[in-house]
């Protein structure tokens, strides 16, 4: 495949990219509004973490999907039950709280589904050598879209004003969604149609060749490479720094004694950081090697973490959305590390990692909880030992055996 030819994939692969962080971005933060609307406690409203993130368990069956009908028709499946999720959105918020997080496990699915398909594709358009750099164009449409996802939720999704302790009707915030998660479940069907009659290069095709001509040679399974399992990790332990700062970002600002600032609007800044990250980081990692980022990303954000702590006020809360700049190549530049030298394995290897992006559901009740117990900054400091994990797999964990 000659270069010319990488562009037109990237470009539908990015437009994916963008839809399914917009959809992530969103899905989070929603947790305020249905805190206040069905009179949650710390643990509950983490929930929708919990249903969101936890498909992610179906990574590694989704991987072994991808490779038996390819990258096209596992695009149009995702594609389908994110319309699919959304559309159910609207009368499972009928039954309630539980209800509503029923539909959010199908679209979510879908997400989970484009996610395991589009990191090895954009890995394998193109030399390995630029492969973070690929991931790191695609995450920043990605990027593009969790800035505008929680500004699209605070003009939209807006809790009436109520009494202590009370709680809306389940009808009255079934009206509140309907629209615009409607409206996300159009798109996605006409995105879907316009896929249907675009045409994809095989990658796995060109994959399958390079093996059998002996241009490389690969182990017999994606299990047996150790740096796989300790990149699914790294996955694992970034979605409690990626989601972590979002999920208690309200009630941090509220323990610094900031007031009088719409929280989920707030949230933009810490989005816009990683937006603004991986742009940078597009030609950051075409000069340095993508391990030493991911160290220096890492030590950064711990940095800015513990700043944010050990002040106060309006500073505290900057350094505490600022950690996001730090944060904003960690995903792609894990990926690729992650998924390197996997040839046909990829799809597979792929599935295995993202199966870890259920780190969001088991870590955000589990700091919810320790928040309960300890407060807010005893939560957040658990940030402090994944910083540590993604430092020992940039360094150590990530090389090849």
């Amino acid at each position: 495949m000659s270069k010319n030819k990488y562009l037109f994939p990237l470009i539908v692969m990015a437009t994916l990219f963008f839809m399914f962080g917009f959809i992530t971005t969103m899905n989070n933060s929603t947790i305020a509004f249905f805190k206040d609307a069905f009179g949650l406690n710390d643990v509950q409203k983490q929930f929708l973490n919990t249903f969101f993130y936890g498909t992610y368990a179906l990574s590694i069956p989704v991987g072994f999907l991808i490779n038996k009908i390819g990258y096209r028709f596992s695009i149009f499946t995702g594609l389908g039950l994110i319309a699919l999720g959304f559309f159910a959105s609207i009368p499972g918020v009928a039954f309630g709280y539980y209800g509503f997080l029923s539909a959010v496990s199908i679209f979510a699915v879908g997400v989970v589904i484009l996610q395991v398909a589009a990191a090895p594709y954009v890995v394998a358009l193109g030399p390995k050598e630029s492969s973070a750099s690929r991931l790191t164009l695609t995450n920043a449409l990605n990027s593009v879209a969790t800035v505008i996802a929680p500004i699209f939720v605070s003009l939209l999704l807006v809790v009436p004003e109520l009494g202590e302790g009370e709680t809306l009707e389940n009808t009255v915030i079934q009206g509140i969604v309907k629209w615009p998660y409607i409206s996300i479940g159009l798109i996605t069907a006409a995105i879907l149609v316009i896929m249907f009659f675009l045409k994809l290069p095989n990658i796995k095709d060109e994959q399958e060749k390079a093996e059998a001509e002996g241009v490389v040679k690969h182990k017999s399974s994606a299990f047996k490479y150790t740096h796989v399992w300790l990149g699914s990790l790294a996955i694992f332990v970034y979605m409690g720094i990626e989601i972590g700062i979002p999920s208690f970002f309200e009630d941090f600002a509220s323990e610094k004694g900031i007031t009088g600032i719409n929280s989920v609007d707030m949230l933009k800044y810490y989005w816009g950081g990683l937006m603004v990250g991986r742009v940078l980081g597009i030609f950051i990692l075409q000069k340095f090697k993508a391990s030493t980022i991911l160290t220096a990303c890492a030590i950064g954000g711990a940095a800015m973490l513990g700043g944010a702590i050990v002040m106060d006020g309006n500073i505290a809360m900057w350094l505490f959305l600022g950690t996001g700049l730090f944060h904003s190549i960690m995903w792609p530049v894990i990926y690729s590390l992650a998924l390197e030298d996997l040839g046909p394995h990829a799809d597979v290897a792929s599935g295995i990692i993202a199966t870890s992006v259920i780190g969001a559901a088991i870590l955000m009740p589990i700091m919810g909880g320790i928040q309960t117990m300890a407060g807010v900054i005893a939560a957040v400091s658990a940030l402090f030992v994944y910083y540590l994990y993604l430092v020992f797999f940039a360094t150590k964990g990530s090389k090849i055996r």
